[in-house]
């Protein structure tokens, strides 16, 4: 069963389920905007991790937040969660949450993104 979208790659509909071993919800809580960066991998050892892991550990060899490693992989959020809370675990990436006083939102950070949409 393919996706319908049309086009020479498409991918079966499954895929991300078991990519996460039928797992919807990573094992603990992780907002869209935690930043996330990668361990020190040799490229030798890149060779044993799942394509997946391996886009995940270059791409955030810069600081990306999980929305952005969810729309670059092109696999819904949960996924990308799911995977990324993985990979912390096994110490392959290092999460940078965002700290939240109180409970509260940083309004500073909603104003930056505020600024930025309104920019598109």
């Amino acid at each position: 069963m393919l996706g319908s979208e049309g086009g020479g790659d498409e991918e079966p509909l499954f895929r991300p389920y078991t990519v996460t071993g039928g797992r919807a919800e990573p094992r603990y809580h992780m907002a869209i905007e935690t930043l996330v960066s990668s361990s020190f991998i040799m490229d030798e050892e890149l060779a044993l991790l799942t394509p997946e892991q391996e886009a995940i550990i270059r791409m955030c060899r810069a600081f990306r937040s999980v929305a952005e490693i969810s729309a670059l992989l092109r696999v819904p959020l949960g996924v990308a969660r799911v995977l990324v809370a993985d990979m912390a675990d096994e110490g392959l990436v290092r999460l940078h949450q965002p700290s939240l006083d109180k409970g509260q939102p940083d309004l500073n950070m909603l104003e930056r993104v505020l600024s930025g949409l309104r920019r598109l």
